[in-house]
């Protein structure tokens, strides 16, 4: 009888041990659902970009772009962020290797926009184009218009316009595109959300400069953005 206390010690202690497992992993799993939602809807963001007529110049330009910052779409009554603003993830172009490392969580607090009123739910890229715009981003927050300078972005079949701006922004909304200015706008680092993602606590320097931070269920997202990116570069080639 000896062999079957054993067993159901064995199995009594499976249990606990089951159990003890799904505590220690409901914390972590939970806190990071919401991160990786967005990560998700990001990825969702930038396709519906990408396939976009209205978005040529976009399309034809990502590729120059030093980092991107993808805001999916926000539901709001009112204007665009309904005046409170959301959630954004940033990736940046490891230039070495032309890899894009990210995302970094970021919380995107609007002014008064007002780009068009009565918009109920919008989506918003905007392209990091220079070295003082992506390091600006690596402060706690930046407010865009003051520390670094932003253009509403051309949009239209064919549209060509050279613009020379730290950021350059684009908005969809229910059919109604446009450059979207962000004028007035901060973006603050999100790092709740970053630690929760990670595990730990990093900043956007170890996201998406050094890449010593990295989560694997954000490789779908940086592979849609390099390609995206290198179809810019074999488009302006031909």
């Amino acid at each position: 009888m000896q062999p079957i206390v054993q067993t159901t010690h064995a199995k009594r202690w499976l249990g606990v041990l089951a159990v003890a497992s799904l505590a220690a992993m409901s914390g972590p799993v939970a806190a990071q659902s919401e991160q990786q939602e967005l990560v998700n809807n990001a990825q969702t963001t930038l396709s519906n970009f990408m396939r976009d007529p209205q978005m040529d110049w976009l399309q034809r330009h990502i590729g120059e772009a030093q980092a991107v910052l993808v805001a999916p779409p926000i539901v709001k009554a009112g204007y665009i962020f309904g005046g409170s603003g959301g959630r954004a993830v940033l990736l940046a172009r490891n230039v070495p290797n032309g890899r894009w490392d990210g995302p970094a969580f970021y919380n995107v607090g609007a002014a008064s926009v007002g780009f068009q009123a009565g918009i109920a739910v919008s989506e918003t890229l905007t392209l990091v184009m220079t070295d003082k715009g992506l390091n600006s981003l690596m402060s706690p927050s930046v407010k865009l218009g003051g520390d670094a300078s932003i253009a509403a972005g051309p949009v239209g079949v064919g549209a060509a316009s050279d613009i020379t701006s730290d950021f350059i922004a684009f908005a969809r909304s229910k059919g109604v595109y446009g450059g979207l200015n962000l004028e007035g706008s901060v973006v603050a680092v999100a790092n709740d959300w970053n630690t929760a993602y990670y595990g730990r606590a990093v900043t956007p320097n170890d996201i998406v400069l050094t890449g010593k931070a990295h989560n694997a269920q954000a490789d779908r997202l940086a592979q849609e953005l390099s390609r995206a990116a290198s179809r810019q570069k074999t488009s302006s080639a031909q």
